[in-house]
């Protein structure tokens, strides 16, 4: 679903520290044997000459810079490791280094996921009060996942291997505390990118995208439980450019990589596609996006498939069949929560169907504004409320084992107003307190 979001500023004065080169230097010792000392002493002596002239002096150890693992035990020898680049003839920057801030204790966690698993989304990135208060939100309902956006240029925003980590590690800590998944969705390049990433990205293979997402799942191995690789790359304006899923298909095999040799146990999702019938410069329908993808080699490279799934008019019974053939409903398939089927229907076709899909988003709006774009599928709290939990219990009914976690739209931001369309899709207030959706969600049978 498209829908703007808030920028955030960029990260600067970040405190650093600098690890310089140590140089290893052995003496020369010279051995001389006088011929006065007694032949019985002489392989003795020889022998302690030799062993100190093998022996290297060396200076002290230095210490190895590193970005440190929260909360996890240290990666395996034989784990990979990405390492930061940079361009020729420039100094790489000093990282900033931050302490151990959470612990998460070790889990056998499945590599899939139950069916459902339920899902809200949060803004926890700026105010430490409300991300507790809504953390406890969706523990209170037993809801075992919080999606969050991790903006990359929040965290790495100061410039190339300079990170910011004071946010996500409060964010980790939080959520690991209370037993709540992280979903960490992976968008928002920093500005020293340039305004055409990730599209021009290509030119280096996106191994800056690498670098960061090495850096990310090596710091918090075991604690964040999956990643999406972006959002809504079938628009121009989260691409940086002309929608490509070939181009988007290697991205995601590079993030893949770098995510799996840092944390071999997080998940990968692929980003979420946004619903559409525009095919232009500016969008891709998300079927076509999403089979393009298969075409370029997408399958081994994401551990489910991401989608955004809003209900706009339609309840959620409703097939794409009757959303397509009764104008009230938009008169598109994509217009209804079951567009959901068309997907999972391409992934079967591509032989995929071992695989599960991850809902990144969903629901329905209230916006009561008639200059609105959203007016026109408006609906009211009470039927908002009412098919939410009938998504979650067709889901659960219809969609087994192949659906994963379900991912609700939004416990609000606290600084939405009226004013803000997100405001009418969400299922609290801003203050927190609960509207009817969330009180029917957190009541419903899981």
């Amino acid at each position: 679903m498209t829908r703007w979001r808030k920028g955030s500023p960029e990260v600067s004065g970040l405190p650093t520290f600098a690890k310089k080169d140590m140089i290893e230097t052995r003496p020369r010792i010279n051995v001389q044997v006088y011929p006065t000392v007694s032949t019985i002493y002489r392989p003795l002596i020889l022998g302690l000459v030799l062993l100190m002239a093998c022996t290297p002096v060396t200076g002290p150890t230095p210490t190895p810079t590193k970005t440190p693992t929260v909360g996890a035990q240290a990666a395996p020898s034989s784990t990979p490791t990405y390492r930061p680049s940079t361009t020729p003839g420039t100094t790489p920057p000093t990282p900033t280094v931050t302490e151990t801030v959470a612990f998460c204790p070790p889990k056998n966690l499945s590599p899939r996921m139950n069916s459902p698993e339920y899902g809200m989304q949060a803004f926890l990135w700026y105010r430490p009060e409300t991300a507790w208060r809504d953390l406890d939100l969706i523990k209170n309902a037993d809801f075992g996942w919080v999606r969050q956006m991790f903006a990359w240029t929040d965290i790495e925003g100061a410039g190339k291997g300079t990170y910011d980590w004071s946010r996500t590690d409060r964010i980790v800590r939080d959520s690991t505390s209370r037993g709540i998944n992280i979903l960490a969705s992976i968008f928002k390049p920093p500005a020293w990118l340039g305004s055409s990433y990730p599209s021009s990205g290509a030119a280096n293979n996106w191994r800056d995208l690498a670098d960061f997402l090495s850096a990310l799942a090596s710091r918090y191995r075991g604690c964040i439980r999956a990643y999406s690789i972006w959002n809504e790359p079938n628009l121009s304006r989260e691409w940086g450019n002309q929608p490509n899923p070939t181009a988007y298909a290697q991205m995601l095999k590079v993030a893949f990589q770098a995510i799996k040799n840092a944390d071999p146990g997080a998940l990968v999702f692929s980003a979420g596609l946004s619903p559409t019938g525009t095919y232009d410069s500016t969008a891709m329908p998300d079927e076509i996006f999403l089979e393009q993808m298969y075409q370029a080699g997408a399958a081994p490279y994401f551990d489910a498939l991401g989608l955004h799934a809003p209900g706009y008019k339609a309840p959620p019974e409703t097939s794409p069949q009757e959303a397509a053939s009764n104008p009230e409903y938009g008169g598109q398939r994509f217009f209804t929560f079951r567009h959901v089927e068309d997907m999972r229907a391409i992934m079967v076709q591509y032989g995929d169907e071992d695989k599960q899909v991850a809902i990144l988003e969903f629901g329905w709006t209230s916006d009561p504004r008639p200059e609105s774009p959203y007016y026109w599928h408006s609906v009211t709290q009470e039927e908002k409320a009412d098919y939410l939990v009938r998504a979650f219990a067709w889901a659960k009914a219809h969609w087994s084992p192949w659906i994963g976690v379900m991912t609700v739209i939004y416990l609000a931001d606290a600084d939405w107003t009226e004013n803000d369309e997100q405001y009418w899709w969400a299922i609290t207030h801003p203050d927190g307190r609960p509207r009817r959706a969330y009180t029917a969600l957190k009541e419903m049978p899981k």
